[in-house]
């Protein structure tokens, strides 16, 4: 008999602004429904709970600590989450459902290495 497959976490991260021409009540509302669902989801082991993001920080490279973040308004990352499912399809799947992309948000969905870095792996950080 197939057992499923097991339940792995993916990262959601919240990227964007708000439409310029969306009427705040609009907006308000689809965030209303947007901690609704996430709180269903939650109360259903499917998602764990996250966080907004304040809106500074700090860029730390080797050359300094500057004031930041440095991003572009379609990329902005104003918070996170993570999804609990058995793919990445079902991930985004169930990241589709957020009320909030009908105002402007969109959500990358990222799969969580369950391994250590290694110098010797090809990851993210590798250049190509």
């Amino acid at each position: 008999m197939n057992q499923p497959a097991p339940l792995s976490e993916y990262l959601v991260l919240s990227r964007g602004q708000w439409d310029l021409d969306a009427a705040r009540e609009d907006i308000q509302a689809a965030i209303d429904r947007f901690y609704a669902w996430h709180d269903r989801l939650v109360a259903e082991g499917r998602m764990r709970a996250g966080q907004r993001l304040a809106r500074e920080g700090k860029l730390v490279s080797r050359q300094a600590i500057t004031d930041g973040p440095f991003t572009e308004a379609r990329e902005i990352v104003g918070g996170y989450w993570t999804i609990l499912a058995r793919s990445l399809d079902e991930a985004a799947a169930i990241a589709a459902e957020n009320p909030c992309l009908a105002y402007g948000l969109a959500f990358e969905v990222r799969p969580i290495e369950p391994v250590r870095a290694s110098a010797y792996a090809l990851t993210n950080e590798t250049p190509r």
